[in-house]
């Protein structure tokens, strides 16, 4: 399978989130032409600011492996990761980030800070950018459009 098709997955899982009034977010982590993990947004549901798409993907991969080294996994996400994920990702010696749309206000990949920063930490997490961004972004500005009648959705790219 290519990027878009994994990516295609994760949006199905903010699709899922967006049914449950959560930010629309997903996450698929896959390793080896396998599917370890895959989730969406669940602050809401569970009242927990730490559950976001990529931390429940993370944690339901390493409890699948039964380790919480995710070598040579790759995380595909619908929107460029928080520093809380980005950092649980180097935790995880995730290898490859995969994300659709930018967050030009909460971005730790490129857009705001950049944690993956060559030679910052002892693992590197490769970064691929821009997969479906169309589709994620538009996810995105519909639920908030749907929020906030009558005003400017600006938070996505």
């Amino acid at each position: 399978m290519k990027h878009e098709d994994w990516m295609r997955l994760a949006l199905e899982q903010a699709k899922k989130a967006y049914v449950l009034d959560e930010v629309p977010i997903g996450a698929v982590i896959v390793r080896d032409g396998e599917i370890l993990s895959a989730a969406h947004n669940e602050k809401e549901t569970n009242q927990d600011p730490t559950a976001h798409a990529e931390i429940l993907a993370i944690r339901k991969a390493a409890e699948k492996v039964g380790h919480w080294r995710l070598e040579n996994a790759i995380l595909y996400v619908t929107l460029e990761p928080c520093p809380m994920c980005s950092g649980a990702m180097i935790q995880a010696r995730i290898k490859q980030v995969v994300y659709g749309a930018i967050d030009p206000k909460g971005g730790a990949v490129e857009s705001v800070i950049k944690v993956f920063r060559e030679n910052l930490w002892n693992h590197q997490v490769e970064v691929t950018a821009g997969i479906l961004e169309e589709e994620c972004s538009d996810l995105l500005k519909q639920f908030f459009r749907e929020k906030r009648p009558g005003k400017l959705v600006s938070n996505v790219k």
